[in-house]
């Protein structure tokens, strides 16, 4: 069975995260460290994520049927959103409380050499997984070399729920590092719970930048707008065109678009050579954009012959919606 590129990255994730967890819970069970246990559980959430991130591309790639026309592309929006939630109650929430609890009464210093091991393993592990999941987001069309923009413009919930992930996790590997430091430096136990609460704050913050992310798309966000410029370029380019009014687009899974065009014809056209340029337009769209999925062109060359043809005959020659195969 062939492993999709979404899959790979969630792939990588998981063999990573799953090491570092353990790891990191041994080093937190001997050291007494808040910090570490914090990223104990960050590690562990992460790994329930991916699998939540699973479970959305194996639903996505559902086929349509008669309740879902459209396919289930959507799924994988929603899955991510569960991430979202996730990161935000079980990453930020926990560390948050044993944040504060360590403040209350912080645990004695230890050796810390086992932290340090186990977070210069854990830098590596997520500097690989990172390098997987930037790639992607980054070779995607849309970013233009800008990863903030890549992951507010991605459509693909994969690979900008994983970077995310992945970011986070090496801010939280830092700070991490810099509370157990401070604390054996000065003497002061109070750096590693306040590092926890910090670690629990940036958690909450990705949350949010994700599920803002995930709720743009589930709603029915559109494509990027230079995309949908490019888009009406190619259609104004067919000598048939006179105009393109209305063009409008919505992102249906990571490649699969839904797009509709009000089209208006030369006037001199009969409806066969409007049905022949509706078909190049078909094939121009879909040879650069393969994405879009769903077509529908709306004639106003055809409503103009429809108006002025008898009754019985509007029926057959109303406006034509023509839909791309998948």
């Amino acid at each position: 069975m062939k492993i999709s590129k979404s899959q790979q990255v969630i792939y990588v994730a998981i063999a990573s995260n799953v090491a570092i967890g353990i790891s990191k819970f041994v080093a937190a069970g001997v050291t007494g460290s808040s910090a570490m246990l914090s990223e104990g559980i960050h590690s562990l959430v992460d790994t329930g994520n991916e699998l939540l991130l699973l479970l959305g591309v194996k639903r996505s790639k559902h086929p349509a049927d008669e309740w879902h026309p459209f396919g289930y592309g959507k799924a994988m929006y929603f899955w991510a959103f569960m991430v979202a939630l996730q990161v935000f109650s079980l990453g930020g929430g926990i560390s948050l409380y044993h944040g504060i609890m360590g403040l209350k009464d912080p645990p004695p210093l230890g050796d810390p050499t086992w932290n340090y091991l186990v977070l210069a393993v854990a830098a590596i592990c997520e500097c690989l997984s990172w390098r997987v999941s930037h790639r992607a987001l980054v070779g995607s069309d849309l970013s233009g070399g800008n990863l903030w923009r890549a992951v507010q413009s991605s459509p693909d919930a994969t690979a900008f729920t994983v970077f995310m992930e992945d970011s986070v996790a090496l801010i939280g590997i830092v700070l991490a590092t810099l509370g157990i430091g401070l604390s054996h430096a000065f003497g002061n136990p109070y750096f590693d719970p306040a590092a926890s609460i910090a670690i629990g704050l940036v958690l909450i913050g990705a949350a949010f930048v994700l599920g803002r992310r995930c709720s743009r798309l589930l709603v029915g966000e559109s494509i990027d707008r230079e995309q949908i410029v490019r888009i009406r370029k190619v259609i104004a380019a067919e000598p048939a065109v006179e105009s393109v009014g209305n063009l409008l687009t919505m992102q249906l899974g990571p490649e699969n678009t839904l797009l509709t065009a009000a089209v208006r014809f030369q006037r001199r056209l009969s409806p066969d050579e409007v049905e022949k340029a509706i078909g190049r337009l078909e094939n121009a769209i879909r040879s650069q954009y393969p994405f879009v999925r769903h077509m529908y062109l709306e004639s106003g060359a055809l409503k103009a012959s429809a108006s002025s043809m008898p009754s019985p005959m509007r029926n057959i020659t109303n406006p034509r919606t023509n839909e791309a195969g998948p």
